[in-house]
């Protein structure tokens, strides 16, 4: 039952405001941690819980208008100095920010909110009178156990993930993965682990989604009140006007040619062809061409979005998993104003949250270990974006531990993913690229790698899926970094156009690194496979003919050495026919395998965009 009937737009515009508030306090709150008495970071918390609750006021949203209220007293004190604030208190107040978070999923889902659970209402109003608080004691990583005794706990279980997702939404712990009910019992290899389920669970409270109740609601609303619900996709965009009026006076300026050009056909087909009218018309069609350019380009602009609104989530997560581990983390961003395409940021989401996770969890040391090597107790992680040429990079660095080559070439053996003879061919960037093997992943955390590889496949395909790529730099002792690399956007594709007879095809231009003659004379069989030798690289000669299931024509006269992931070979066609900016047409009823959607030529043909990562299979991972 809608809760909201008469109010939707009222209702969707509150959440994309105060989503956009709520995400700015929560980076405020991990500068106010480092800050404690800054006075303006304080009053811009205060502001957005009150902006938040006079929002929610407005859609008789009680219970979110409760925890708001109550959080934004204990800032007019932190801010008049009548409290102080320490590590605990945070803690409460993350605790309320999560379950805030929650509450905006109930509201957009056309509910109104659940009470707050009782533990976060409790310590808030302890915390207002100036009692010394904390979330059930999981906040206080610092001074539980000795850190070497938690770091021998995490080594031998990993992460508590109940006592982290506890610190951040309040409540009763929850329950033991295996007290939940399930229709069926599952077989033992398909059941997720407890350390996967709860890690789900942080993630959806700290990113407003979640598949099933937070424990320690109020008895009156069951557990599992809610149903499992896919995350809604935002497909709304905040556009500077500026660049809105861009685009409308390219637009008038366009209509103004075509009416020139409008004019220019009449007379053509009047007969008038003399030099000054045929000069008219070749300058209308170059003003027409240089302003349909301009046009697309404000136009993919309009698209763009600082990378930042998706970076400043992060800080938190990294906070709060440092903590549980006793770890002293800092997560230093740059590059947040760098822009990328809107429809990119939601599918980076998960990839980030799997390696910023990877980096505090893994990748940095506990302070006992740092300070037996000689380094800082603070270990740094540092996320950054930057724009070099057509493409954005991301990079995710950590000054911890590193990864051994040899060590993962032994994981990988030991499980199967690879043969020693293969192996033992790899380099160090080959060894440490088998991380992204599906499957690979190990359980034996005081080795070297410390579980890396868990789930690192999904980030690659993931990563993949958006025309893009992901590759790894690591010192033993000094620290790895990931680097993504991403197309600007995915609406507009630089494409190499090749042919098979008569028919053109379209190639990725990022996956091609130059063009070359192919003759049977210069090609040799090894293994009953035809190779060619590229400055002294061996490499295998695919045709595209027999990819794309075509009868070999014996023509093929061109050859584009291909770039897919690690792999490199030489891609034989019949001609090419130049290189294009296209615009990419999905076909969502009907997608032929290898085909990643089409365009159309400037003569009018229909040409199919290649996806050669699909068409190489398994091969192309």
């Amino acid at each position: 039952m809608n809760d909201f009937t008469g109010m939707e737009e009222l209702l969707q515009d509150f959440l994309l405001e105060a989503s956009d508030l709520l995400a700015d306090v929560d980076s405020k709150l991990m500068d106010l941690e480092k800050n404690p008495n800054d006075k303006n970071i304080l009053n811009v918390i205060f502001r957005g819980f009150h902006t938040i609750k006079g929002g929610a006021g407005f859609l008789n949203a009680t219970e979110l208008v409760t925890l708001c209220h109550l959080t934004e007293n204990l800032f007019d004190k932190l801010r008049n100095a009548e409290l102080h604030l320490n590590p605990g208190l945070l803690d409460v107040i993350l605790a309320a920010t999560g379950d805030v978070r929650l509450m905006f999923n109930d509201l957009g889902r056309g509910v109104q909110p659940q009470r707050a659970p009782q533990a976060v209402l409790d310590a808030l109003e302890a915390a207002l009178k100036g009692k010394e608080v904390s979330m059930n004691g999981a906040a206080k990583a610092p001074a539980a156990p000795p850190v070497s005794a938690a770091l021998q706990a995490a080594a031998q279980n990993g992460p508590d993930w109940n006592a982290l997702y506890q610190t951040i939404v309040g409540g009763a712990p929850a329950a033991p993965v295996a007290a939940v009910p399930v229709a069926a019992a599952p077989a033992p290899a398909a059941s997720p682990s407890a350390a996967e389920i709860d890690e789900e669970r942080l993630k959806q409270s700290a990113f407003g989604r979640r598949t099933e109740d937070v424990p320690g609601r109020t008895a009156a609303a069951p557990a599992n009140r809610r149903e499992a619900e896919p995350a809604a996709k935002d497909n709304t965009i905040r556009v500077d006007t500026d660049r809105l009026d861009q685009v409308l006076n390219l637009s008038g300026e366009i209509g103004l040619t075509k009416n020139r050009l409008t004019h220019l056909r009449s007379d053509i087909l009047q007969g008038r062809s003399d030099a000054e009218t045929l000069k008219s018309l070749d300058e209308s069609v170059s003003q027409l061409d240089m302003l349909v350019v301009s046009l697309q380009n404000a136009v993919m602009n309009t698209r763009m979005q600082p990378i930042g609104r998706l970076f400043k989530k992060y800080p938190r997560l990294a906070r709060d998993l440092a903590r549980q581990l006793g770890k002293d983390v800092e997560l230093v961003l740059s590059g947040e104003e760098t822009e990328i395409d809107k429809t990119m940021i939601e599918d980076l989401n998960d990839p980030l949250v799997h390696l910023v996770r990877n980096a505090v969890d893994h990748g940095v040391e506990s302070a006992e270990q740092r300070a037996a090597v000689g380094k800082p107790i603070k270990s740094s992680v540092y996320l950054s974006a930057r724009q070099e040429g057509d493409h954005i990079l991301i990079s995710i660095a950590d000054d911890g531990k590193g990864m051994r080559p040899e060590v993962i070439r032994s994981k990988a053996i030991e499980k199967g993913l690879i043969t020693p003879e293969a192996a033992s061919a790899l380099d160090d960037a080959g060894s440490l690229s088998l991380i992204f093997l599906p499957g690979f992943s190990t359980k034996d955390e005081i080795s070297s790698v410390s579980g890396r590889g868990v789930g690192m496949d999904v980030v690659k395909t993931n990563i993949s899926k958006l025309n893009g790529s992901i590759s790894i730099d690591s010192e033993p002792g000094r620290g790895s970094t990931f680097t993504i690399s991403l197309p600007l956007t995915l609406a507009i594709l630089p494409v190499l156009l090749l042919k098979l007879s008569d028919q053109p095809f379209a190639v990725p231009l990022s996956m091609v690194r130059e063009i070359m003659s192919v003759t049977p004379e210069g090609q040799q069989l090894i293994s009953g496979k035809p190779t060619m030798v590229v400055r002294g690289e061996v490499l295998p000669v695919r045709s595209l003919a027999n990819l794309i299931g075509w009868a070999e024509s014996g023509k093929s006269e061109v050859g584009v050495l291909m770039q897919v992931g690690n792999q490199s070979f030489i891609l034989s066609a019949d001609g090419f026919a130049g290189h294009d900016d296209v615009v990419i047409k999905s076909l969502d009823t009907f997608r032929p395998k290898g085909v990643a959607g089409v365009t159309m030529s400037s003569e009018g043909e229909i040409v199919l965009i290649l996806d050669i990562k699909e068409l190489l299979g398994d091969e192309g991972r």
